[in-house]
């Protein structure tokens, strides 16, 4: 019988691994269990401050000064992701999981401005897309690598009301079923997890009925979402996670 405590760290330390939306909500929470794990994380978000404090975080919870990097980025624009994947290369001289996490809230097709509603998807989904093709440069100089897509349940639920949002993260579970193909041979694998109701910035309820969600398991932690992500990497080579849901027991889609 294997010691899984044992065996989580032994899967993950040492992983080269870049996690977008590394900043806030899942993604901080990504972040600090696989640095507890032992991998280089390098992180991104649009704002320095939440930067700042998610590697002060991850520095006071490893007691270390080296597991977590990162740098201001606006996935919207080529441009960003380019520096920020040449910005890897130096720090951490290659690239061995790419967790695409970083994406935007939005309503309905109806709402606000064609500008808008063209930031969502350039962020939510072609971000993705873009770090997915920058990431398997990388990872196909050694015939191996991982990339992980945080999707939402909405994909399937398509609830009323957030279409834009919706066709993003069907988009996503789209990409990844064929990006899962189409890297197959390449020794890359690529797996998809999707969240129910998780406690995140999109979330407009106030800390406290947010708290109270989660207590009643109508809504998830966020590191609940990383748990599953930790999960999808302490695998066998042999072995491919390709879609996780992972939804509140009391959130009924």
């Amino acid at each position: 019988m294997k010691d899984l405590n044992a065996f989580w760290k032994e899967m993950v330390s040492g992983k080269k691994i870049l996690v977008t939306g590394g900043t806030t909500g899942i993604g901080r929470e990504i972040t600090l269990l696989l640095s507890s794990l032992g991998a280089s994380c390098f992180i991104c978000g649009r704002d320095p401050e939440p930067l700042k404090e998610t590697i002060a975080l991850v520095n006071s919870a490893t007691g270390t000064t080296d597991l977590c990097q990162g740098q201001v980025a606006d996935l919207s624009k080529s441009e960003d992701i380019e520096k920020l994947f040449e910005r890897i290369d130096q720090k951490l001289g290659g690239l061995d999981v790419l967790v695409n996490n970083a994406a935007l809230g939005y309503g309905g097709a109806t709402e606000g401005t064609l500008q808008d509603i063209s930031y969502i998807v350039q962020t939510n989904l072609i971000g993705y897309l873009c770090c997915s093709a920058m990431a398997v440069k990388r990872m196909g100089e050694k015939g191996k690598g991982h990339i992980i897509n945080i999707g939402s349940m909405s994909a399937d639920v398509r609830e009323q009301g957030s279409s834009v949002y919706v066709a993003t993260k069907a988009g996503i579970q789209g990409f990844s079923e064929a990006l899962r193909k189409e890297l197959n041979s390449k020794g890359i694998k690529v797996s998809l997890i999707e969240p129910g109701a998780t406690d995140t910035d999109m979330q407009t309820q106030s800390a406290q009925e947010k708290q109270n969600a989660i207590e009643n398991m109508e809504m998830l932690p966020a590191e609940d979402i990383a748990m599953a992500v930790a999960f999808t990497l302490a695998q066998d080579e042999r072995c491919d996670i390709v879609n996780i849901q992972v939804r509140p027991h009391l959130q009924l889609i």
